[in-house]
């Protein structure tokens, strides 16, 4: 696994064949889609013929803005895929709530999909995305491109040589302590649209981080707690500069934590905030039987590491440290859409697959539901 992100991470570099170009749409032109089409415009390979927002207008708008010309725009996900049946793949750039009928429309067409973090809202719909993956033979790949940055793939290699033993505990997360995303409105923090705050944005983050690295068990029970103390707040919206209106209709969590229990007698402290009176909620630590690791953590969690990893363990009996030095990043938007191109070329397997990532799904909806019952819960994953 170690090497097939070291593929994908020098995916920038590898020759690319144009002689035929991949049709591509854009589903959802805000804000995340203009990561998508930048991307997408560096690769000779593709072309971008069509995309759809609900908002009239925004798509338009959203082509002139990027130098697209011709680019055919739609009211909505059904009528531009309806539309487009040649399309040879579409990201998935839409708010929270829409992402799972938007993933499993585009893939009983036939087409590839790029879909972006969160997965989706809750495991139920995880498990019917997948289902519509299994069913059309296609490409799902979800939008984790801090998977694909140097020095996590090094944090993988750490784990996985087994120079830590077993790992038994794991702490992780991250935050902000002024961070409430509300670039052009309330769709991130609103029920209606978002479902989900810091968990769906930054949270799924820091949790593939240090599943991804321990092979990602299976989540058997949880332990949540959530809380919107902050976003809930006027005074918060004020000295922000923002509309003190966004307070009520804030519906999302802006902080969260969890204990999880996964297979293998592996125990997940996990804390997330949009907002905090803190720097940060701490350091990941993954703590093992002959070692342990610590990643520091970031002012901004960002989807990297704050400094140096430093790995803890014993040599002759003695206690020593071992400092593992930072790698320069890499383009980490570029090479996630890359090999998600590439594995459509070439006939391969999704660079972050949903097999995985409904494991990080199913850990935020427990939290979710843990929270509301005020008790620890079972996991409970259909099968798919």
């Amino acid at each position: 696994m170690a090497k097939d992100m070291l593929d994908f991470n020098v995916t920038q570099d590898k020759t690319i064949d144009a002689s035929k170009k991949l049709k591509v749409g854009i589903i959802g032109t805000g804000w995340i889609a203009d990561a998508h089409i930048q991307q997408y415009l560096k690769m000779p390979d593709v072309e971008v013929v069509a995309g759809a927002d609900l908002v009239e207008g925004k798509a338009e708008e959203f082509f002139k803005k990027n130098g697209v010309e011709g680019a055919r725009c739609y009211p909505d996900h059904k009528s531009m895929i309806d539309a487009e049946p040649d399309l040879d793949a579409v990201s998935i750039c839409t708010y929270n709530k829409t992402h799972a009928e938007c993933a499993i429309y585009a893939l009983n067409a036939g087409i590839n999909v790029m879909l972006e973090k969160p997965m989706c809202v809750t495991t139920e719909e995880a498990v019917e995305i997948m289902r519509a993956e299994k069913k059309s033979g296609k490409i799902l790949s979800i939008g984790f491109q801090p998977r694909l940055d140097p020095n996590m793939i090094k944090l993988k290699e750490v784990v996985q040589s087994g120079v830590l033993g077993k790992i038994y505990y794991i702490q992780t997360g991250g935050g902000r302590r002024r961070g409430i995303p509300t670039p052009f409105g309330t769709s991130f923090i609103s029920a209606d649209t978002g479902v989900i705050g810091a968990m769906g944005d930054i949270g799924c983050y820091s949790l593939d981080m240090v599943l991804n690295a321990i092979g990602y068990p299976k989540p058997l029970t949880v332990t949540g707690y959530t809380s919107n103390f902050f976003g809930k707040n006027p005074e918060y919206f004020k000295a922000e500069g923002k509309p003190a209106e966004y307070a009520d209709v804030f519906g999302v969590e802006d902080f969260a934590a969890g204990f999880i229990r996964l297979e293998g007698d592996i125990m997940l402290d996990f804390r997330i905030a949009w907002a905090m009176h803190l720097d940060t909620p701490g350091d990941t630590i993954i703590m093992g039987t002959n070692g342990s690791l610590r990643i520091p953590s970031t002012e901004c969690w960002n989807g990297s590491i704050g400094g140096p990893m430093k790995i803890y363990h014993e040599v002759a009996g003695s206690p020593v440290e071992t400092e593992i030095p930072m790698l320069p990043g890499g383009d980490n938007f570029y090479n996630k859409v890359r090999s998600f191109l590439d594995a459509i070329k070439e006939g391969g397997t999704a660079p972050v697959p949903s097999s995985q990532i409904l494991y990080n799904q199913a850990i935020i909806d427990g939290i979710v539901k843990s929270a509301k019952l005020g008790h620890e819960i079972e996991i409970d994953i259909p099968e798919v």
